[in-house]
C-alpha cells in the first residue's frame, strides 16, 4: 500500500530514485520550518537545546538498528565518518597491511583509506568486480592475515548488489581484521544484524534511505575503538559541556560513549527533520518498508527481463534497489535516463546500469507509467 500521502510528490511524476536523493517527509518539512524559525528568538534557546536533538537521534538510532545509544555519533556525512574511523585505527597500521575495498566503490569509502594507506606504508586492496555479481564469494577469499581492515558497503551502490557482511565479518574476526561499514545505501530499507555482524564502525549518510534532510549522517563505533581520538575536538563532546559558565575550565574529559565522534554544532536547524523521518520508519517497520520495496521491484525487474535488460540474479539483489543493464544495440542507458525524465520519471544511471530505487511513496499509477515507458522506449 502506498503511503503517498506523507510526502510531497506530485500525482505526474514517478520517481524511482531514493538511492540519489531521497523526497522528504511532510512531517519532516514542518518540523525543519518549525526548527529553523525558532532562531528568530534565540531567547527561547535553553542548554539542553544543544544536546536534546542528538541524543534523541541516538535513542531511535539505536531502537531501529541495534547497538546500544551510547554508541551513536551523529555528524554531517559519511566522508566524516569514514575519516573518523581511519583516524581512529591508524595507530594500528603497519607497512605490509592491507586495506580491502571493493571495486568501483563509492569514493567516501576509498579516499580515506588512501590517506591512511600513505601514512603508514599500509596498501590498499581491491576486490575486482565479480563476473557473477557474487560480490560475497569474490571477497571472502581476499581476507587473510594481511588483512587489517575491511572497509565494506551492505550493497553496491551503482547497482545494489547485495554483499552478505555475516560471512565476511566472521571472517575477519578469524584474522583480527577491523571492519568498518558503509550502510548508506540500505540502512533504513533492509534490516541490518548488527549484533551478528558487529561492525567497529558503521556510517550511513541519512539523505537516502533515511529520509531525512541532507547534512545528516550516523555512525555507530564499537566497543573497542570509543576511546579513540576523534577527528576533531569539540567543545560539546567534553564533560563539562552542559555548564555553560565553566567552559572555560578546560576538560580533558570526554562525554561519555560515541559522543566524542560527533560532528562540531551538532545542534543544527536540520536534525528535527531527521527525528520525524526515524519515527516515520520506526512507524513502518524496517521489514515491512523490505518487503514493499522488493514488491514494487520484483514488478519492475520481471518486465525489464522480458525486454532484454541484464539483471543480476534475484538471490544477490537487495530488496530496496536494484540496476539492470540495457540491452545491447538499444537506446543508450544516458539517453533513456534523459527520455524518461522527459516523461517525469525519474532514475539514475550508475557505471553501465540503470539504477531503480522506488520508496513508500511509489503507487500502481507510477510502476504503469515506467514500465509503459519502458516498452515503448526499448521494445
Amino acid at each position: 500500500m502506498s503511503e503517498r500521502d506523507l510526502f510531497d510528490v506530485p500525482d505526474e511524476v514517478a520517481y524511482f530514485n531514493c538511492a540519489y536523493y531521497s523526497p522528504l517527509l511532510n512531517e519532516s518539512r514542518r518540523r525543519l520550518m518549525e526548527s529553523a524559525a525558532a532562531k528568530s528568538h534565540p531567547w527561547e534557546r535553553t542548554t539542553a537545546s544543544f544536546f536534546d536533538d542528538a541524543e534523541t537521534i541516538r535513542a531511535l538510532a539505536s531502537q531501529l538498528f541495534g547497538g546500544d545509544a551510547d554508541g551513536y555519533a551523529v555528524m554531517p556525512a559519511v566522508s566524516y565518518g569514514i575519516s573518523t574511523a581511519a583516524r581512529a585505527v591508524r595507530s594500528e597500521l603497519a607497512p605490509g597491511d592491507r586495506i580491502l575495498v571493493i571495486a568501483e566503490e563509492f569514493p567516501s569509502n576509498v579516499l580515506p583509506w588512501r590517506r591512511a594507506a600513505e601514512a603508514t606504508g599500509a596498501q590498499i586492496v581491491t576486490v575486482p568486480t565479480p563476473a557473477d555479481g557474487d560480490w560475497t564469494r569474490a571477497t571472502l577469499p581476499m581476507i587473510d592475515a594481511r588483512t587489517k581492515v575491511i572497509a565494506m558497503s551492505t550493497c553496491h551502490w551503482t547497482n545494489g548488489a547485495h554483499i552478505d557482511l555475516a560471512p565476511i565479518a566472521a571472517a575477519g574476526r578469524a584474522h583480527r581484521s577491523i571492519l568498518v561499514v558503509d550502510a548508506t545505501q540500505s540502512l533504513g530499507a533492509m534490516p541490518f544484524a548488527m549484533a551478528e555482524i558487529r561492525p567497529d564502525f558503521l556510517v550511513a549518510a541519512a539523505y537516502k534511505w533515511l529520509l531525512s534532510p541532507y547534512g545528516v549522517a550516523l555512525m555507530y563505533v564499537s566497543d573497542r575503538w570509543r576511546d579513540a581520538q576523534p577527528l576533531e575536538e569539540s567543545w560539546l563532546a567534553r564533560d563539562n559541556a552542559y555548564d555553560f559558565t565553566a567552559l572555560a575550565e578546560y576538560s580533558d574529559t570526554y562525554l561519555p560513549g560515541a559522543r566524542r565522534f560527533d560532528g562540531g554544532e551538532k545542534a543544527t536547524a536540520s536534525l528535527p527533520g531527521a527525528i520525524a523521518a526515524l519515527e516515520q520508519i520506526q512507524a513502518w517497520g524496517i521489514e515491512r518498508i523490505a518487503r514493499t520495496l522488493a514488491g514494487v521491484n520484483a514488478r519492475i525487474g520481471a518486465r525489464l527481463a522480458q525486454l532484454g535488460f541484464t539483471l543480476p540474479p534475484e538471490r544477490l539483489r537487495c530488496p530496496h534497489m536494484f540496476g539492470a543493464v540495457v540491452p545491447a544495440g538499444a537506446v543508450t542507458p544516458a539517453a533513456l535516463v534523459t527520455e524518461l525524465r522527459s516523461r517525469k520519471i525519474y532514475i539514475s544511471q550508475r557505471g553501465q546500469s540503470l539504477r531503480f530505487a522506488p520508496h513508500m511513496h511509489i503507487n500502481d499509477q507510477d510502476v504503469e507509467h515506467l514500465l509503459d515507458a519502458l516498452t515503448t522506449l526499448v521494445a
